[in-house]
């Protein structure tokens, strides 16, 4: 059996860089693309980041029993859904996938596909860090929101809370202050459950 990587942590941790310089390196990994019905931000495409989708189409694949797990973030601009769905991405049988999740949905991932075959890679990143970057990002939407970031700043600190993370059975991380450094860190575990 095949494994699922599940890569997670909180706003601007890198996790997204990551993800890419990892799928770029090592095209026997599939990728995993989730949903969300927040809007484009810019620089990001349909279908690479995520399916940008409405919750008129989330409510469909909920009646279908499509969605492995689903995650509501009340943001300054409305409810923001995110999930990931049973939709023919993920194939154990044939293939080793990778996704970007949340603890939360990383939890729902492995109780649905199995703990024996999803592993996850905890991606972490100093606080100024990640506010510098968070902050920094926002400046290039078309209207950059503040609030919003801090918002963020501060759900994670509950979603990712230490106990949060011992509960979900994870008790380390990939310190993402060196790119290249996580990513070999990545890489050692990737080479590890094979």
């Amino acid at each position: 059996m095949n494994k699922l990587y599940v890569m997670m942590g909180k706003s601007a941790s890198g996790k997204d860089t990551l993800y890419h310089l990892l799928m770029a390196r090592h095209t026997e990994l599939r990728p995993v693309v989730p949903y969300t019905t927040r809007p484009i931000r810019a620089g990001e495409k349909e279908g690479k980041e995520y399916h940008f989708t409405s919750e008129q189409t989330l409510r469909q694949m909920e009646r279908e029993n499509r969605v492995v797990e689903c995650r509501c973030y009340e943001t300054v601009k409305g409810p923001w859904y995110y999930f990931t769905a049973d939709d023919g991405q993920i194939d154990l049988q044939k293939a080793d996938s990778c996704l970007i999740s949340t603890l939360e949905g990383y939890t729902k991932i492995r109780d649905f596909y199995g703990e024996k075959n999803v592993v996850p890679l905890y991606i972490t990143a100093g606080d100024f860090e990640r506010m510098e970057r968070s902050l920094n990002r926002e400046r290039q939407q078309a209207s950059p929101c503040v609030a919003e970031v801090c918002r963020r700043f501060l759900a994670d600190e509950v979603d990712f809370s230490k106990e949060k993370l011992l509960e979900a059975g994870i008790t380390g991380g990939i310190e993402n202050h060196i790119q290249e450094n996580a990513l070999a860190e990545i890489e050692r575990i990737l080479a590890e459950k094979q």
